[in-house]
């Protein structure tokens, strides 16, 4: 990886690049060029960048000459960066921008200066439309379902129906998706004044729309359970795992054993940074929620789901995490850029489903996602017509 100049970024996983002029790196004229640029460059987002570069190749087997260029800001506060970053794409002459904003505020006056330039966007990570901007495709998850499903997760493991902890056993198909349906249906009739558990919150970026969707959807949830209490203000982590790391020291220096039970962050990063801390400290619960409760130890519940946090569920490491689909990012990112590119029709809203990941159930997630198959040959075809 390297570190660009002010408003240049970072380019992703590639070794021999050097840094790049003021407007950027060009376009290669003859290959449908995609723009990508994530809001940092965490493991997070190197996993959708990786599925837009798998997907390019596999387009490449099938006779199209597609290129995926792939920047992002250093990190996820550094939102005029990636304003600069669209701007460079605009000028250097993309055929397709996808975006995963830092913030959707303010990644607009970019948006509309591609839609000015006749260059469509595909927005990635966002289910929920944006008003006064123009958006080919939105590929993504509702932010705030996703919360929800951590919620339900939390609720398991202490005392509720589920898959975790000594609560009512469900069956379900290796293959089922535990999704905001799974649990709502599942959790109609319960009464959750049995359900006891004292827990904390690391969030993202206070004030900003996703942090604000996902605290919504968890607390909506939550505040269900009478006997299941928040007991600090969340601590803002800004996505970051150094940060959530920080965060989590304050939060177990202020509750000792027996006086927290669980933590809840946002953001894969985030948590992978209060796994670490807490099994540092000796206080990490690494049961996988095979088993009741420790009072004594901390659960880790999180969002997004890579590789890495995988391979953490699979250890027992974090009781469970929401599955936001970054492969299916990059999938079917690279896919709409270049249906647009042809002239083709791109679907307006590509829902990834939120959904339970566990250990029971880690290998539907990674290292093999079963991701749809594309038809490059019935693509290329049309283009060329």
């Amino acid at each position: 990886m390297i570190l660009a100049a002010c408003g240049e970024g970072v380019e992703i996983d590639d070794p021999e690049a050097t840094d790049a002029g003021a407007d950027g790196e060009e376009a290669d004229a003859g290959a449908i060029t995609i723009g990508w640029t994530p809001p940092d460059i965490t493991g997070v987002f190197q996993t959708a960048t990786d599925f837009f570069e798998q997907a390019a190749e596999q387009a490449s087997e099938h006779g199209l000459d597609v290129e995926v260029l792939s920047r992002s800001p250093e990190t996820h506060v550094d939102f005029g960066d990636q304003v600069a970053i669209v701007e460079d794409y605009i000028t250097s002459g993309v055929d397709v921008i996808a975006i995963s904003p830092a913030d959707t505020e303010a990644i607009k006056p970019a948006i509309d200066q591609a839609e000015e330039a006749g260059i469509p966007v595909v927005m990635v990570n966002l289910l929920e439309e944006q008003e006064d901007v123009e958006i080919a495709s939105y590929i993504g998850f509702d932010n705030t379902e996703a919360a929800k499903v951590s919620a339900y997760s939390v609720l398991d493991y202490y005392g509720g129906p589920g898959v975790l902890g000594d609560g009512e056993q469900v069956d379900v198909g290796s293959d089922e998706f535990l999704d905001l349906e799974f649990w709502e249906d599942l959790y109609a009739d319960v009464d959750l004044s049995d359900i006891e558990a004292e827990g904390v919150i690391i969030e993202g970026i206070a004030g900003t729309f996703f942090s604000e969707a996902r605290l919504t959807g968890f607390r909506e949830v939550i505040d269900q359970a009478e006997n299941v209490e928040i007991i600090a203000e969340p601590i803002a982590g800004d996505w970051n795992r150094e940060e959530g790391i920080d965060a989590t020291e304050t939060f177990l220096s202020r509750f000792g054993p027996g006086e927290l039970d669980f933590i809840w962050a946002a953001s894969n990063e985030m948590g992978l940074g209060a796994m670490l801390t807490a099994e540092r400290e000796g206080r990490l619960d690494d049961t996988g929620g095979s088993t009741p409760p420790d009072d004594e130890l901390v659960a880790v519940f999180t969002n997004d789901v890579t590789p890495e946090s995988t391979e953490a569920i699979r250890q027992g490491q974090i009781i469970a995490e929401t599955h936001h689909g970054f492969a299916e990012w990059g999938w079917f990112g690279t896919e709409f850029a270049v249906r647009l590119a042809c002239g083709m029709d791109v679907p307006e809203f590509e829902d990834i489903r939120p959904r339970t990941a566990w250990e029971g159930n880690a290998d539907l997630f990674y290292p093999d996602p079963a991701l749809r198959d594309i038809d490059w040959e019935e693509i290329a075809a049309e283009c060329e017509a």
